[in-house]
């Protein structure tokens, strides 16, 4: 356990994951985008802890987060064991669609940054009809690195836009990095959100809430994505099993 900062934080399999409820996490969240702050917000599920484990570079983004959150059941269980009683999952979907709840409410734009024109396109329309007065802008970059001009002219587009949240949507471990280094430029909180564009715009089918709320989420998008996602589920969880009974163990 590590309290900094106000910060109190676990470990699992050597990231460092932020022990907090919902309210907690919102309310951080929302201060912070109010006042404009530049900060980074890391998702954390399964794959990404298991590939903080395998990759120092990448393990620093995570435990340099302004807050990293416990997504996925078994993250949220290991916190658990390390005596965070309770503590509940905190995903990127579900963290999206609260905040855009809230930042409805409370006249707070965002900004949707990844994925494709045809997926933003839905997502605003979806994000439109549950929160009419929410504020939001929307930019899909090119699937290749940004030449710097390109990334000067997308930071100018987002701190025009005045949101206080970004939601970035360029898949892991690419968008933590993006964010990492690009704080200190955004003027606004940045948060990975994985497959949340997708999963809100309707284009992939996210897993009914039984199966969220026991745990088999992964499982879900397994069968719902075999060819592309087989190898991913069988490698990335069979390393965490082992890294968390190492853990537990002692070892």
């Amino acid at each position: 356990m590590t309290n900094t900062n106000d910060r109190i934080t676990g470990s699992v399999l050597g990231a460092r994951i932020d022990a907090l409820s919902w309210n907690a996490a919102l309310d951080r969240l929302l201060s912070w985008a109010h006042r404009r702050e530049s900060r980074y917000v890391t998702i954390c599920n399964v794959h990404v802890v298991v590939s903080a484990s395998q990759d120092a570079d990448y393990r620093a983004i995570i435990n340099g987060s302004d807050m990293a959150t416990p997504d996925g059941a078994p993250v949220a269980w290991m916190l658990r064991r390390q005596g965070f009683a309770g503590q509940p999952r905190i995903s990127g979907p579900d963290v999206m669609w609260a905040l855009c709840e809230r930042a409805a409410a409370e006249d707070l734009p965002i900004y949707c940054y990844g994925s494709t024109d045809a997926t933003l396109a839905r997502l605003e329309a979806r994000l439109r009809a549950a929160f009419p007065s929410l504020k939001l802008t929307m930019g899909s970059p090119p699937f290749r690195e940004l030449t710097p001009e390109e990334d000067v002219a997308a930071v100018e587009r987002i701190n025009a836009s005045g949101a206080g949240i970004v939601f970035v949507g360029l898949g892991c471990p690419k968008q933590e990095r993006w964010m990492a280094a690009h704080r200190g430029r955004v003027n606004a909180v940045m948060i990975g959100v994985g497959a949340a564009f997708d999963f809100h715009a309707g284009t992939v089918q996210r897993a009914p809430a039984w199966m969220r709320d026991n745990g088999l989420e992964w499982l879900h998008r397994l069968l719902s994505e075999p060819r592309r996602l087989w190898k991913r589920y069988l490698v990335t969880n069979t390393l965490f099993i082992v890294g968390a009974a190492r853990q537990l163990l002692g070892k």
